[in-house]
Formats: C-alpha cells, sequence, structure tokens
C-alpha cells in the first residue's frame, strides 16, 4: 500500500519507518524537502521512502496520515481538497486546549467523500518506537466510519504492534481527544513522564 505522510516530526518518522518494515511504499510529504528538518528525517528512514512537496505526496497516497502541526492543517486541505477525496485519511493532530483539538471537520468539509478517521493521537511517538511493556501492547484507540476501509485502517495500528481498539464513528471523537489530553496530563503535568501508556482491561 502507497501511504503519505504528511510532516516530518517523531510522530509521522515512527510510524512510517513500522509501516515500511511491514511492506509498504512510504512518501513523505513535507513543506520544503531540502530543510534541515526534512534532511534529518531522510537521514533516519533511508533511502527506501520518498520526501516530496505535501500536494504530490497526497496525490500519491492511497491513505493520507496527517502528522504535521494542528494549525498547518487548514491550509493543506484547503489546497488539495479534491485530491484528498475519495482516500482512507487519518488525523493524528492535536490542538489540546482548544475546544476542538482535531482537524476532522476541516478535513471533512474539503473532501467530503474521503474515509476519515482519529488515531495515534492519544499517545506519545515513544509508544510508537516501542508499543510493548513487558508482554502487554499499548492500546491504540481510534474512530472512524465502519466501513470497509476500517480493517486497512486496523492492520495499519497493529503493524505499528499497538492493539487496535475500535471506539465507534467520529461522534467518539471527543473521547478519543479526551484520552489524549490525559495521557499528556499524565505523562507532563502529573510528572509520569513519557514512558507511560493507556490499556483497556478486559475481566
Amino acid at each position: 500500500m502507497i501511504i503519505a505522510i504528511l510532516g516530518a516530526g517523531n510522530i509521522g518518522g515512527t510510524l512510517g519507518k513500522k509501516w515500511m518494515q511491514a511492506g509498504h511504499h512510504i512518501i513523505f510529504g513535507v513543506r520544503d524537502p531540502a530543510s534541515p528538518k526534512a534532511s534529518a528525517l531522510r537521514e533516519s528512514v533511508g533511502t527506501a521512502a520518498e520526501l516530496i512537496p505535501i500536494s504530490n505526496a497526497i496525490v500519491a497516497g492511497e491513505v493520507v496520515l496527517f502528522s504535521t502541526p494542528h494549525a498547518a492543517v487548514a491550509g493543506i486541505v484547503s489546497a488539495n481538497g479534491p485530491a484528498l477525496d475519495g482516500k482512507i485519511v487519518i488525523d493524528a493532530t492535536n490542538n489540546f486546549g482548544a475546544a476542538v483539538v482535531n482537524n476532522l471537520g476541516k478535513i471533512l468539509e474539503a473532501a467530503p467523500n474521503a474515509q476519515v478517521y482519529r488515531a495515534f493521537n492519544a499517545s506519545g511517538w515513544e509508544n510508537f518506537a516501542n508499543p510493548i511493556y513487558a508482554d502487554t501492547a499499548v492500546d491504540c484507540f481510534y474512530c472512524g466510519p465502519d466501513q470497509a476501509s476500517r480493517p486497512r485502517v486496523e492492520d495499519l495500528i497493529a503493524q505499528v504492534g499497538l492493539r487496535p481498539v475500535y471506539m465507534g464513528g467520529l461522534e467518539l471523537a471527543p473521547v478519543v481527544d479526551a484520552l489524549g489530553a490525559l495521557w499528556v496530563a499524565l505523562a507532563l503535568r502529573r510528572g509520569y513522564g513519557r514512558g507511560i501508556a493507556l490499556k483497556l482491561i478486559q475481566r
């Protein structure tokens, strides 16, 4: 599968490496492929992944992951709505403290026929790089349409090494967002550190 990852940060870079190991073709969409940040990403992921402008990456990708800064999404979707329409789109961006933490509404407004999911937003990137605590996998809580695209998203989550936990449709996005806020509160504000994860335990 061809996956376009928008952004050159820790989340996108870490997920890209995992998906490359699973056999997917990864294209990183970056604002400036010659920037120091993009160069560092290229050195990290090697020559197997492409780094190209964002618009080109969106056109090429079967799945598009938004892992850019939250504020960048509005401009990207405004310029690339038709190219996003009909594709699987995953929003991993966060704007904690705002009334709306995610970018789902902006994406759907620009690409109403996209299959949009909320995932990879409720944990630090370190848990994507190493998702196992003792012998237990970290949970990835996600939401989105329960359609033919959902098993593909669930496979991508599992290929990172995470356990997918489906919450329901996008009306559950505020709940998934709240889990991200909880992780941030515990890890960064209460001093537990970034080496923590959320886990659903079932009797």
